[in-house]
């Protein structure tokens, strides 16, 4: 199946180059929502950047499909949601949510990865 892209790769703009790969969910790249929950992990190569981003609505069973999520420039998905950009130096094993009803990111200490 065939993915429809929320933005268009000639709408993609240099915002935050060079940061390397991550995951990214289709609700963030195909549906258009913002970047709500997002975690490092160490990376798993020298091209990924260890990030993982999600809009907070994705329920395990999609998590656990492969075809709801893809590796993605981290520039990419800055283009989707510029107000992941002042997070993107933070350690591995960093974890943040969208405060609910607000543009803001708060920390959140009582997570960790699947697989931890």
């Amino acid at each position: 199946m065939r993915k429809e892209f929320r933005l268009k790769a000639e709408d993609i703009k240099p915002l935050t180059e060079g940061r390397g790969s991550c995951f990214a969910t289709d609700m963030i790249t195909v549906q258009g929502k913002l970047v709500n929950f997002m975690y490092r992990e160490e990376p798993d190569n020298a091209l990924d950047s260890g990030w993982r981003f999600m809009c907070g609505l994705e329920s395990q069973d999609y998590m656990d499909d492969p075809s709801n999520l893809a590796i993605y420039d981290v520039n990419t998905i800055a283009n989707y949601d510029p107000s992941i950009i002042p997070f993107l130096d933070a350690p591995a094993n960093s974890v943040f949510e969208r405060t609910p009803g607000s543009k803001n990111f708060r920390t959140v200490d009582d997570w960790t990865p699947p697989g931890d």
